[in-house]
């Protein structure tokens, strides 16, 4: 093995570890506001922070919104409420918001923001799957630069082996073999980077109530604690709960009836065995959509009067995860 082929192994080496750095890298392009033009945009926020957020509309174009302590914040007017006050720190990434405002020559200085109360709490429920993410991103990025300083002690250390003697060539086949080795590593971090955000059902429990009850059954229990004791045993899980309901009495009646069933299971997961709340996705209720069964029959009502319990995990953070048949 002579010393070009060496160093363009290591210099591969180096080039991985810069690409597996690289891949967060975000170029900006904001558009400027003219002074004193006013403006309405419609957009979903990408980033925030202090007082300012971007937002970047259906175009793709993205405006920097500066937030003053006389911007009102709240959410959209309902039927017969009036919307709900919201502070800046609430506002997270992914909410999608309208804000009016006047410009400054950079930044539109909101005077209104308003957004729907559902996409308000989705967007709290996606925060809450990708700030775990980062935060292992920004430790593997951490470790990239562990090897990337090790590969520059490598190299140092094959210039010196390549003065040595044939006497000492068994000593150049084991630093190949570590070269070798660390590309591989690399390879691998970069997999794991990619599957951090990969979310994968790891089981699906199904609740069933009866007509116009949001009462759990001892059998509905049941099943909720072998949940709870599936979830607690994984790493980087959520838990996501959806609620339906027959075709049985007045559609509005049953999106609710479905929004509380869904409610009195996490309350059970939650209060029962303490799941944090952290680990409880975004529920919701979908009435009498979706049914799985026919509802024209009693029997099929009676399969559609139901909660969806789904333990969801992190392919990157669990390598080797069972997905097991439904309950």
């Amino acid at each position: 093995m002579n010393k070009t082929s060496v160093k363009r192994i290591l210099g591969l080496f180096v080039i991985l570890a810069l690409l597996a750095v690289g891949i967060f890298s975000q170029d900006e392009n904001l558009r400027k506001v003219p002074i004193g033009a006013k403006m309405k945009i419609k957009g979903i926020v990408v980033s925030k922070k202090d007082d300012k957020i971007i937002v970047r509309d259906s175009m793709g174009v993205d405006t920097s919104v500066v937030v003053t302590k006389s911007t009102s914040i709240r959410t959209k007017r309902r039927l017969f409420r009036s919307g709900d006050p919201v502070v800046l720190q609430q506002i997270v990434r992914g909410l999608n918001l309208e804000v009016e405002g006047i410009g400054d020559g950079e930044n539109l200085i909101a005077n209104k923001i308003r957004f729907d109360k559902d996409d308000f709490q989705t967007a709290l429920a996606i925060e809450s799957r990708i700030a775990p993410t980062e935060e292992k991103v920004s430790q593997t990025e951490e470790r990239v630069s562990q090897i990337e300083q090790n590969a520059q002690k490598l190299s140092s250390q094959i210039d010196e082996l390549m003065a040595i003697s044939s006497a000492a060539r068994s000593s150049a086949k084991e630093a190949q073999e570590t070269a070798d080795a660390a590309v591989q590593g690399v390879n691998a971090t970069n997999a794991r980077i990619t599957a951090l955000d990969d979310y994968i059902v790891q089981s699906t429990a199904t609740i069933y109530f009866k007509v116009g009850s949001v009462v759990l059954t001892p059998e509905a229990k049941a099943i909720l604690d072998q949940v709870a004791q599936t979830a607690i045993g994984l790493k980087g899980y959520i838990i996501e709960v959806t609620g339906f309901a027959s075709s049985d009495g007045d559609a509005q009646k049953n999106k609710l009836l479905s929004q509380r069933r869904a409610q009195a299971v996490i309350d059970y997961l939650v209060e029962k065995h303490n799941i944090p709340l952290r680990r409880i996705g975004q529920s919701y209720g979908f009435g009498e959509l979706q049914p799985i069964a026919d509802n024209s029959t009693r029997q099929g009502r009676a399969q559609n009067r139901r909660v969806e319990v789904k333990i969801l995990v992190s392919r990157g953070i669990n390598q080797n995860v069972e997905v097991r048949v439904n309950q």
